[in-house]
């Protein structure tokens, strides 16, 4: 919860009743369908909300990811239609495509005993054409974005005057994300009787004045877990250098036992980096995010989902609402520097009771990221170290093992190629060993099966530091260079803002301004040095030209920021010193 959110209320945290979803007033068929897929205890947010949703009343839901909100709204929903009714009568807001896609399959699973019912997601990046269809065949239930929803209104092909349900799902996100103005004007121009639901993780004050001016006396229900993240799933992260994180990745590939797995990345292009390396290295690797066409990235899910492919790399937004069962590990590529988004990310594995594991790479100076994480889901991190080349081989010598013992099965071809092999021992005068080895090569290509030994690492010698706390490196003559400046991490450029310490700015400031502005996440900010008239900041290298023409426009404390691309070099060292104040300048000789 951020500084500005307040709480929901200051009830107790609702606990999970003892009962079973037959005493909480569903029909026989919703009933039905879930006993299909193995449901049988209410989470605290069902047990809460699917009683208050059926006595008709509206509900604002405070609970996390993970903790079954889908079925708390879905299972009224379904339970309550009017399959006579051709026109929408449930509405779901959602903040991404991927979420939505994930409800409307919860709708489906829950309705498999009803006949009839038709449930239609509605988002960016999928033609009009489908969805024009569907809508003119009648649609029950509709799941979607703000945005496309509001490209259907504008252009009068959705027809919202018989709702009688409307679900904000993850509203705090759907802010964040720029949807604020769409998600009020749908509110408003959807019928007074409507029932809505609003769940969201935070209550953000533009959260509590929506609920308080479209909600007609809503029930609060505050759920808390007992751990924000599950229990299934074991955490570990390792401390590596920036430049090491690609080899401590393919060292934990190898030697880690996964099914599927995600990693993410911070930014798109590091998504699209990561992939083709994994791919160089002979892995089945795809990346997912924000550039990615949605036929694309519904190809690639389906993909992972059928074993096609095996490591999904993928930005926070690309992968929210993603559910797929052979997910066996997270890898946080970059950790997250918010809690609420390493909740998310490492809640794609370890779901409805099956195992996980979530690997957090660490640099040193991000240590107190592990410790406000721990902080905020009450669980231990657990320190792990880099597989170590031993490890790496033993377990490559045990894969080849495993390939020659499969090979050995095949009765029919090991005769066939043992007539081979004793054809060129009989004839070359070579040990059966010999052969064997060379055979091992030529499968094995030019690729080496183990790794070499690592090299010893040279002896660490302290760097001479000069009075501000910079470090020099000596050259060959014992002289000290200039000062070095610290370079941006991959992915990120450094951006110079027309605002500093003159301007009373702080970093919080500065976050805020461009994040609302430019659409930009927690995530999306490195550094930020603050300098008497200006201030340096990192953002992703890859901005739109739409993102940076927004931020350009920003103002900080009244001050237009004219965002640019920092020179860095001999001339921001310069401005620094002459921007301060109590400097007087500097006269030649000649000047006297």
């Amino acid at each position: 919860m951020t500084e500005t959110d307040t709480p929901i209320a200051d009830e107790a945290p609702v606990e999970p009743a003892e009962m079973t979803f037959s005493d909480l007033g569903l029909g026989d068929a919703v009933l039905k369908a879930l006993r299909d897929v193995g449901y049988e205890t209410p989470s605290a947010i069902q047990a809460a909300t699917i009683p208050t949703l059926l006595a008709g009343r509206d509900v604002v839901g405070l609970a996390q990811t993970g903790t079954g909100k889908t079925a708390a709204f879905a299972l009224p929903i379904i339970d309550r239609l009017d399959l006579s009714q051709k026109n929408p009568q449930a509405l779901v807001l959602a903040p991404t495509r991927e979420l939505a896609l994930q409800v409307c399959e919860a709708f489906e699973k829950y309705a498999a005993h009803l006949k009839g019912v038709h449930v239609l997601p509605v988002y960016g990046g999928q033609g009009y054409g489908v969805q024009l269809s569907a809508l003119r065949r009648g649609v029950h239930i509709i799941v979607g974005t703000p945005g496309r929803i509001m490209d259907h209104l504008d252009k009068g092909t959705l027809d919202l005057s018989e709702l009688k349900y409307l679900v904000l799902d993850e509203a705090d996100e759907m802010l964040k994300m720029g949807f604020a103005e769409d998600v009020e004007t749908i509110l408003a121009d959807t019928p007074d009787t409507k029932q809505v639901a609003l769940f969201s993780a935070t209550m953000p004050a533009t959260i509590r004045r929506m609920s308080q001016q479209y909600l007609h006396d809503p029930e609060e229900i505050t759920v808390k877990s007992k751990t924000t993240t599950s229990s299934n799933t074991t955490q570990r992260y390792l401390i590596v250098s920036f430049q090491q994180k690609m080899d401590a990745l393919t060292r934990i590939l190898e030697v880690e036992n996964f099914d599927g797995l995600i990693v993410f990345g911070r930014t798109k292009s590091v998504t699209e980096e990561i992939a083709e390396k994994l791919r160089a290295r002979g892995y089945s690797a795809a990346a997912i995010n924000g550039d990615v066409a949605q036929v694309q990235r519904e190809r690639t899910v389906n993909q992972l989902k059928s074993g096609k492919l095996d490591i999904l790399v993928a930005t926070d937004v690309a992968a929210r609402g993603l559910d797929v069962e052979r997910i066996s590990h997270v890898v946080n590529f970059d950790i997250p520097t918010d809690t609420e988004s390493y909740v998310h990310r490492i809640g794609r594995t370890g779901r409805a009771g099956r195992s996980g594991d979530a690997i957090s790479f660490v640099t040193p100076r991000e240590r107190g990221l592990v410790r406000a994480i721990e902080r905020a889901t009450r669980q231990e991190l657990t320190e792990m170290k880099l597989p170590s080349v031993d490890e790496v081989n033993e377990t490559r010598l045990s894969r080849f093992d495993d390939r020659i013992t499969a090979a050995l099965a095949e009765n029919e071809r090991i005769d066939r190629f043992r007539d081979i092999v004793a054809h060129y021992v009989r004839n070359h005068d070579v040990p059966e060993v010999d052969v064997a080895a060379a055979l091992a090569v030529v499968a094995q290509g030019e690729s080496p099966l183990l790794l070499e030994p690592e090299p010893e690492r040279p002896r660490y010698e302290p760097r001479e530091r000069d009075d501000r706390g910079g470090r020099f490196d000596r050259d060959d003559r014992g002289e000290r260079p200039q000062r070095r400046e610290r370079a941006p991490r991959e992915g990120m450029a450094t951006y110079r803002i027309a605002v500093g310490k003159r301007h009373r700015v702080e970093p919080r400031q500065i976050v805020g301004a461009l994040a609302n502005e430019g659409g930009l996440r927690r995530d999306d900010f490195g550094a930020i040095q603050i300098r008497p008239d200006f201030s340096l900041v990192e953002l992703p290298a890859d901005l739109s030209r739409g993102t940076l023409d927004k931020l350009s426009d920003t103002r900080i404390s009244g001050r237009l920021i004219e965002l640019r691309l920092d020179s860095g070099g001999p001339s921001r060292r310069r401005d620094d010193r002459d921007d301060r104040p109590d400097r007087k300048p500097r006269h030649s000789p000649r000047d006297r």
